[in-house]
């Protein structure tokens, strides 16, 4: 009688402690939304980081090269940003300020994409008293 009772109870027990199909649907179904949530907000902060990257050049590069230069002599420059910025140019100004090395070289970026072609300065100021300094013209 005995082994009758544990074999009746036997089935019971491995019946309670198994997981039925709608409990496993159930929980694939809330793990596959937070799967779907993180990675739509992953996506999110990938947009907007993107959006905030910089998309136009600055004078860093150019200024840059004129840092590392002890001499500078009046007169204009220019080029493009090559395969970094495709598209833009920029043409260079340098000027005299005072007798004493004293300079300030304005950097003009221009670009020909769209319609509308852009435009805008930026200027630095840099003293190098080893340079040739002109007096013509000066007080």
């Amino acid at each position: 009688m005995k082994i009758r009772a544990l074999a009746a109870e036997g089935p019971a027990r491995a019946f309670i402690r198994a997981f039925t199909l709608l409990e496993v649907m159930i929980a694939l179904t809330i793990f596959f939304l937070a799967i779907v949530s993180i990675l739509a907000s992953v996506s999110r902060s990938l947009g907007a980081a993107r959006s905030l990257q910089q998309k136009f050049p600055d004078i860093s590069a150019l200024a840059s090269d004129l840092m590392l230069t002890n001499k500078l002599e009046e007169g204009t420059g220019q080029g493009d940003f090559g395969d970094l910025f495709p598209g833009y140019a920029w043409t260079g100004y340098t000027n005299q300020i005072a007798t004493n090395g004293f300079f300030q070289i304005d950097f003009v970026i221009r670009s020909v994409k769209g319609r509308n072609p852009i435009e805008w300065t930026n200027s630095i100021y840099l003293w190098r008293p080893e340079s040739r300094v002109t007096t013509f013209g000066r007080r």
